[in-house]
């Protein structure tokens, strides 16, 4: 089966809160169609390349879970928005550089891309120096697509036992995201294996266009940015 494809919404900040009704009510229905629980599946709201007046109009309809791709640019929105709204959550599900490993660390609440030993290393390191401890998920590379992050799957049974028995990190659960021209069903499958063998709960995966096929196949939460949001409009903060 084929991604759906929904319309692009409007992005109002009126229609900000009726986009996340609609998605809410399609995660409820495609969860229930899979014999689940809505209240199992998790909708973080991608807010990467949004203005601030969109997001700040989603924490004002009461959703509280966000994810960002970017440092940088979490760093110009965010602690704004958390001082404003103390019960919203962050993720970071871009790749994370070294460099800013410090900074994702104090800002975000979840890192989503754990995806390289060296990273984990230094994840455990900060975790241990600084006392807080985010919720980890490990970014697996399904397609083995070589310009994407995230660990191939025949390293993956390997890198989770080192993450949370070697390094002790919070592991919840795995991500990926699958390629763009391939079903993503069958991704969706492979790391949703790789999670039950390894006894993982979490799975994050599924986007605006085959987040429903992804809670079929056991996802806990689906990131979406534009059927929330709307296009996107880079440049602006």
């Amino acid at each position: 089966m084929v991604a759906q494809t929904h319309p692009q919404p409007t992005a109002t900040l009126e229609d900000v809160t009726e986009n996340l009704e609609r998605v809410r009510q399609a995660i409820a229905a495609a969860a229930t169609a899979a014999g689940r629980s809505p209240s199992d599946v998790t909708l973080v709201a991608v807010a990467k390349v949004q203005p601030i007046e969109r997001v700040r109009a989603a924490l004002a309809a009461g959703h509280t879970v966000f994810g960002e791709n970017r440092v940088q640019e979490a760093e110009e929105k965010w602690p704004a928005l958390k001082a404003a709204f103390p019960s919203a959550r962050l993720r970071l599900i871009g790749p994370l550089q070294r460099n800013k490993l410090r900074r994702a660390v104090a800002l975000f609440d979840a890192i989503e891309t754990v995806d390289r030993p060296e990273l984990a290393q230094a994840l455990a390191r900060e975790f241990d120096d600084t006392g807080r401890r985010l919720d980890c998920f490990i970014q697996v590379n399904t397609g083995e697509e070589p310009q994407k992050s995230g660990i191939l799957p025949a390293e993956a049974d390997a890198f989770i036992a080192e993450c949370r028995d070697a390094l002790k990190l919070p592991v919840r659960g795995l991500m990926c995201i699958p390629p763009a021209d391939e079903e993503p069903s069958l991704h969706f499958a492979l790391l949703r294996e790789i999670a039950r063998r390894n006894g993982l709960q979490g799975l994050s995966m599924g986007m605006s266009g085959d987040f429903e096929i992804a809670i079929r196949f056991g996802a806990t939460s689906v990131r979406v940015g534009t059927a929330v949001f709307g296009v996107r409009q880079p440049g602006r903060p």
